[in-house]
C-alpha cells in the first residue's frame, strides 16, 4: 500500500455528535488520531470500491467464450470493412 501522507491535502466534513464520538472512541482504541483513523479507513474503503468497480467477474463459461473470441476473432463483415475504409 502506498504511503498515506495526512498533511498533503485537506478534506473537511461534518458529522453528528454521535458519529464524532464513536469515531473518536474507535481512534483511541486503535491508538491513533481521529484524522489518522478516518484517513486509513476511508482510504481502505475507497480502494475496495474502486477495485469492485474495476474488476470484471465472469463465470467459467463466459470467460471461455471471451478467451475464445480474443484468440480467434470473427472475420470482419463487409459493413465493418466499408466503415474502416472511410477517410
Amino acid at each position: 500500500m502506498p504511503a498515506i501522507r495526512p498533511n498533503e491535502s485537506r478534506i473537511n466534513l461534518r458529522a453528528s455528535a454521535d458519529a464524532k464520538a464513536m469515531i473518536e472512541r474507535a481512534a483511541a482504541l486503535m491508538g491513533t488520531t481521529v484524522s489518522g483513523f478516518m484517513l486509513q479507513n476511508a482510504y481502505e474503503a475507497a480502494r475496495r470500491v474502486v477495485a469492485d468497480y474495476d474488476t470484471l467477474m465472469l463465470t467459467q463459461r463466459d470467460f471461455e467464450a471471451f478467451a475464445s473470441s480474443v484468440e480467434k476473432p470473427p472475420k470482419p463483415k463487409a459493413a465493418l470493412k466499408k466503415l474502416m475504409a472511410r477517410k
